[in-house]
């Protein structure tokens, strides 16, 4: 199994580039600003350099940790990775070649990556708010954003990883 590094480099944009599109003004700009108590003037005090990079980093990251959520031979092959007898070496080359492709498609990403924004970027981001009294629609925002975002990560990651 081959790690395709620069498919990981490139679903690191995937959060900037859903971001854009969903915190527009043609989605939630609007509706995320006054749920959240953020002003256009707070906008252009903030460092965009700095927080396009972090973000794109954060993503790259967030890339790295769905892949084995997403794919299902990661759990075999970190196993028999270190294994250099010539039984386990045997074992991984068979079950590479009868089953390292299956539930590799965009689809299946999707469904992973969709869960893994429930199980994961709900609870999360739900904690937070709720503490901070941003309520239900704050939430929504956010989240759904999340959902797009690792739903576009994980079917780019199986399909093509």
């Amino acid at each position: 199994m081959e790690l395709k590094f620069y498919l990981v480099l490139a679903t690191g944009l995937i959060p900037l580039l859903v971001g854009m599109i969903w915190y527009s003004k043609a989605l939630f700009a609007n509706a995320w600003m006054q749920a959240s108590g953020m002003t256009e003037e707070k906008g252009k005090s903030m460092n965009m350099i700095v927080i396009f990079i972090l973000v794109y980093v954060f993503g790259i990251m967030l890339s790295m940790a769905l892949m084995p959520i997403v794919i299902h031979q990661m759990g075999v092959f970190s196993v028999f990775a270190d294994d250099k007898t010539p039984e386990g070496q045997a074992y991984l080359k068979h079950f590479f070649d009868t089953y390292g492709t299956r539930y590799r498609t965009f689809k299946h990403g999707v469904f992973h990556g969709v869960l893994s924004s429930i199980f994961f970027a709900l609870p999360v981001i739900a904690v937070g708010s709720l503490f901070e009294a941003k309520g239900w629609k704050y939430i929504a925002i956010h989240v759904g954003y999340w959902m797009v975002t690792f739903a576009l990560i994980g079917g780019v990651i199986s399909q093509f990883v």
